[in-house]
């Protein structure tokens, strides 16, 4: 069983790739939180877990965070993707 962790840093376009980012910049949407990005894991299909009192270690304040369940069949790039352009059609 693989989870995968989603920080919301990974997909905010106001970070830098050293700040956390890890979608390209046209992808990644200002501030997302963790219940728009909960949204989008499952739209693709996948099962979330909401953590909200967790901080990411290059940041200061907690944002929270989302655990993936069983995705097992896709990469965390590969699932990293879909979930930023679902949040792009989320925030439209």
């Amino acid at each position: 069983m693989v989870e995968n962790v989603i920080w919301p840093a990974a997909l905010d376009a106001s970070c830098t790739r050293s700040e956390g980012r890890r979608v390209a910049k046209d992808l990644a949407v200002s501030e997302p939180t963790v219940d728009e990005i909960a949204q989008a894991v499952q739209q693709v299909g996948y099962d979330a877990v909401i953590e909200r009192d967790m901080t990411y270690p290059r940041e200061y304040e907690p944002r929270g965070r989302v655990v993936v369940k069983d995705a097992d069949d896709a990469s965390k790039t590969d699932l990293l993707g879909a979930v930023a352009a679902y949040l792009g059609v989320i925030r439209e």
